[in-house]
């Protein structure tokens, strides 16, 4: 079977599906690895490099398709992309499918069987698969130093002849994947680190990374869905948060956001109001900016600072400023979810396995994945 891997063609996206590591891998399953010219040039990788492991370099982006079986990307595929894939191909990709109802509309109607890596369940045997995990991951640690490298002073304590320096206060609102990376990497420099989470479960691990876990005795019972991530808050809840955590806030030197919903807008956590608490030269890295922010203020891809001398972050797309290791682990988290897809060099869409159904997006023309069919009909 023909993989095929294209050039990203999103503005400021620097990763690609697989390295010459996976590339021997797809190979060794008996599988024909086709990768258009310069695909991996923005996470250091020369074609000289894949053809070393066997990959077929191709120069043509549209003789690229023939024949191809499979198809592996790392953002959702553009119109002009989809109408080059050939029907009933299989597309491997972060498809986000909960928001980009068009593309999925557009798969199905080119009959492609498309596998969203963004809907991988997380259960302990697809964590080697968990393109969510290891990205969040990336853009935990990144916060910590975009936010040091704002700080009008330095993180750790230190204690020289001309006076001792404080270390920097941190909280970090959010204790999933991203908000744990960004404890610990804040640890690490030396900070003082609170973490905050409406579900009171993650209070150990919080704890066990040497951080205090900051208890506003506001959260709900039910705070955690089945897949582990936080459901929305009430009115009532959110408005209490905010109360409970203003004063904090005006504590603190930097504030990291967090908070994320699948298929949602971001929560809002820190109103216009908290911001003017915040006390001049602090920072707020809004890791939410991508789908609107959780913070009231961020103006998402932008940089500046208030009136009151609070300076906000709004990053978009954080773990692409580290292509090399984001490129590692999403071809990674890809080959191992394509080769528990795949047996015998083809791909059995097996509708009993949790981790393919939970994936499965587009089949046969039909959009299949019940949530995602729910959402469009909504």
């Amino acid at each position: 079977m023909k993989v095929v891997v294209p050039r990203e063609r999103v503005a400021g996206e620097t990763r690609v599906a697989v390295t010459p590591r996976t590339v021997k891998r797809l190979v060794r399953a008996g599988l024909s690895v086709h990768i258009e010219t310069g695909a991996g040039s923005a996470s250091g990788i020369s074609d000289a490099e894949f053809i070393e492991a066997q990959a077929t370099i191709v120069s043509d982006p549209h003789s690229l398709y023939t024949d191809a079986g499979i198809v592996l990307g790392v953002q959702p595929p553009d119109a002009e992309t989809i109408a080059r894939i050939p029907a009933g191909t299989f597309l491997v990709a972060t498809i986000n499918p909960l928001i980009e109802h068009d593309l999925v509309n557009r798969l199905a109607e080119q009959r492609v069987t498309s596998f969203s890596l963004d809907l991988v369940p997380r259960i302990a045997r697809a964590q080697s698969m968990d393109v969510l995990s290891s990205m969040s991951t990336l853009a935990g640690y990144q916060a910590v130093l975009l936010a040091a490298m704002s700080l009008p002073g330095i993180v750790s304590y230190l204690t020289t002849a001309a006076g001792t320096l404080h270390p920097a206060k941190v909280l970090v609102l959010g204790a999933g994947v991203a908000g744990l990376q960004a404890i610990a990497t804040a640890r690490r420099l030396g900070a003082l680190v609170w973490g905050y989470d409406i579900r009171p479960v993650v209070a150990e691990q919080v704890e066990s990374l040497g951080a205090t876990f900051l208890d506003l005795d506001v959260a709900a019972e039910d705070a955690e869905d089945a897949g582990g991530y936080a459901r929305e808050q009430t009115q009532d809840q959110a408005q209490r948060q905010q109360a409970a955590m203003t004063a904090h806030l005006a504590e603190m030197d930097v504030v990291i956001t967090t908070a994320l919903i699948p298929g949602r807008p971001a929560p809002e956590l820190v109103t216009t109001e908290m911001v003017a608490a915040m006390k001049s030269g602090s920072v707020i890295v809004d890791l939410a900016a991508e789908r609107g922010g959780n913070c009231a203020l961020t103006r998402p891809g932008t940089n500046y600072t208030t009136d009151s001398g609070v300076t906000i972050l709004g990053p978009l797309n954080l773990c692409c400023t580290l292509p090399a290791h984001a490129s590692l682990m999403y071809a990674n988290n890809v080959v191992n979810f394509l080769l528990h897809i795949c047996r015998d060099a083809s791909i059995d869409v097996d509708t009993d396995d949790e981790v393919t159904i939970g994936t499965l997006v587009t089949h046969d023309g039909q959009v299949v994945h019940e949530r995602v069919r729910q959402v469009l009909e909504a």
